[in-house]
């Protein structure tokens, strides 16, 4: 049972879905071998790796990605609950400039998503409890950190939870819509 790659419709995002061994005692699994993932296309140099937390279903975080040179591609992974995880292109020029694609990610569903530079990243919590781990191939650099609305109606993503339950924090709250963002691609 190999590794399982799945295009999602943007160049570049894909979902990923590790074999998983088990047996009466749990279960083990290899979420990133460099070996593996460059055979199937995916040659990336994690430098850092994260961990979110949020304790309550309709927490969104995001629209974030950082401008070049720090730009980053990011491997999302749910160790506990579950997201509706979602990439949108912002390479000015592409032909799917401002397209989204989402995938849900959980612990139960054991994937992955792959959002290359140039795509933004953002997801809402569909349970409570939820813990997300990220790798990424740059480090946060707070100057060059970037944020596009969540709701953005240009990009028009059709989130699984009501606005009126959605819980953001104020930087994202206050994020600009995308086509007043400088996104550097």
């Amino acid at each position: 049972m190999g590794l399982d790659v799945r295009p999602l419709g943007l160049e570049g995002v894909v979902e990923i879905r590790p074999p998983r061994f088990g047996d009466d005692r749990g279960f083990f699994s290899e979420t990133w071998n460099a070996a593996s993932m460059a055979a199937a296309g995916l040659d990336l140099d994690f430098v850092q790796d994260n961990h979110s937390y949020s304790a309550a279903k309709g927490v969104v975080r995001g629209l974030h990605f950082q401008l070049p040179p720090a730009a980053q591609d990011k491997l999302v992974r749910v160790s506990r609950g579950a997201i509706f995880d979602i990439a949108v292109d912002i390479r000015r020029g592409s032909p799917t400039f401002g397209q989204w694609a989402g995938v849900i990610v959980s612990a139960a569903l054991w994937n992955q998503l792959l959002v290359p530079k140039g795509f933004a990243h953002g997801f809402v919590t569909l349970e409570e409890h939820t813990e997300v781990q990220y790798k990424v191939t740059a480090p946060y650099r707070a100057d060059l950190d970037r944020g596009i609305r969540w709701d953005d109606p240009a990009i028009g993503i059709d989130w699984p939870v009501a606005p009126a339950q959605v819980q953001l924090s104020a930087k994202d709250r206050d994020a600009p819509l995308l086509a007043d963002v400088e996104t550097g691609f």
